[in-house]
């Protein structure tokens, strides 16, 4: 299968993924392409997330795919062509009318998503509590912001085969029980209301003896009416602080109507990150981002991105990887059985260290050898050699001496740095 077609399966078309400048670092990407099992861009190994590439279009069709089948099916809607589920946001357009001068001008904010409740002011009270920089108004830092983040915390390739590399039936079968299984015990979306306004619904002893915390089916048990409690008497399952009266808190199904976040609180319990629209998973007691509350389940290759649904895997560097992709990061060549050196965690083979990464001597102007011994001074190294550490005035060896050092060039004395000056 030659590349092209290797993106296309992957659920990235070649006029979507090619041509998409690196965001984040320009002047050496001009243009992405997809490796062919990594989830990274070959020219500049950023994430697909940095090029700005997955469209709102295909995020919409990830999210849809992942409340398939899940009581959360009002928020998708089945395209007619090909019957896909498509992800129903919630976009919000609020205007006012802004004096100018002798005139009125409309001022318009279009939030690329916003929690879909009814009350339009809950809902813009909700956003306003959020940091500015991670409020999803259209082409603000936080619409970008909210789209790395659905990048990353529901990554497609944790919850469709067809987005994985080469899985066999057996791992294919693995997946879909592991992703029906989440979906049932653990998939949420946070609801917006005012404390107060909720019915509290008590937990049942069945979820009672399992320690409260794995969301099921049955977690939510029967309902009570909650008593009249002012908000101040409310306060953050995260950070503990009361509610203030009138704001807006977040509740999570699964985790019982009972607890109630801020909604800069409603966060993941790993990466701290804000929970992207508000979808969580809850287990033992704590709120995960899909990313993180997979990592929790299964382990992760380091090297494609994906869950391990094989039996047989390696641990390396800390980190868990398929067999066949603990591979040298720069020319993917398998590192069983040679030697590697790691650079910025990520393994690299000694060729490609000594062509693409190794310090250069200011003595020999050569790659310095990890393996032998150096001299690093003011991000400046040299052979630990008599010939390459040295004066570069009179050629005195400087190993264990005294030295003076300038823009790279040592001196044995003042006198020596003197002469080579004038």
């Amino acid at each position: 299968m030659d590349l092209e077609n290797k993106v296309k399966k992957m659920g990235l078309g070649h006029e979507e993924g090619f041509g998409a400048p690196c965001l984040k670092c320009k002047e050496k990407c001009e243009g992405f392409e997809l490796h062919y099992w990594r989830k990274i861009c070959r020219n500049c190994k950023c994430g697909q997330e940095e090029h700005d590439i997955p469209s709102s279009s295909e995020e919409d069709r990830k999210v849809g795919k992942l409340f398939e089948d899940t009581k959360y099916t009002t928020l998708i809607a089945k395209l007619k062509n090909d019957g896909i589920p498509l992800y129903k946001r919630n976009v919000m357009i609020l205007t006012s009318p802004v004096p100018y001068k002798k005139s009125v001008t409309i001022d318009t904010v279009t939030y690329e998503w916003a929690p879909p409740v009814q009350n339009q002011t809950l809902a813009k009270q909700y956003m306003q509590m959020l940091p500015k920089e991670k409020q999803p108004v259209a082409g603000s830092e936080g619409a970008q912001y909210r789209k790395k983040q659905l990048a990353k915390q529901l990554p497609a390739h944790d919850q469709d085969p067809s987005k994985c590399h080469e899985l066999s039936p057996s791992e294919v079968r693995h997946m879909e029980q592991f992703v029906k299984k989440y979906k049932k015990e653990a998939l949420g979306v946070g609801d917006v209301k005012l404390p107060g306004d909720v019915e509290v619904r008590a937990p049942d002893e069945k979820n009672l003896k399992n320690g409260g915390g794995r969301g099921t089916s049955s977690t939510v048990g029967t309902m009570e009416k909650s008593p009249d409690r002012k908000a101040s008497q409310y306060s953050c399952y995260h950070c503990k602080l009361s509610m203030k009266e009138g704001d807006p808190a977040v509740y999570a199904e699964r985790a019982g109507y009972d607890k109630l976040w801020h909604p800069g609180c409603f966060v993941c319990g790993t990466c701290g990150e804000l929970l992207v629209d508000m979808i969580y998973f809850w287990k033992n007691g704590n709120l995960y981002c899909g990313r993180h509350y997979c990592d929790s389940e299964r382990p992760r290759c380091a090297g494609c991105d994906e869950l391990i649904f094989s039996n047989e895997y390696t641990l390396a560097e800390g980190q868990n990887w398929h067999l066949k992709h603990f591979c040298c990061f720069d020319c993917d060549c398998v590192l069983a059985g040679i030697t590697y050196i790691t650079v910025n965690d990520k393994p690299v083979c000694k060729s490609c260290y000594m062509k693409n990464h190794a310090a250069i001597c200011q003595g020999c102007h050569n790659a310095i050898d990890p393996e032998v011994q150096r001299v690093s001074y003011n991000n400046f190294n040299w052979h630990a050699k008599r010939e390459c550490f040295l004066c570069s005035c009179c050629s005195k060896c400087l190993i264990g001496q005294k030295f003076i050092s300038m823009e790279g060039m040592l001196f044995c004395s003042v006198a020596c740095k003197e002469k080579m000056m004038s």
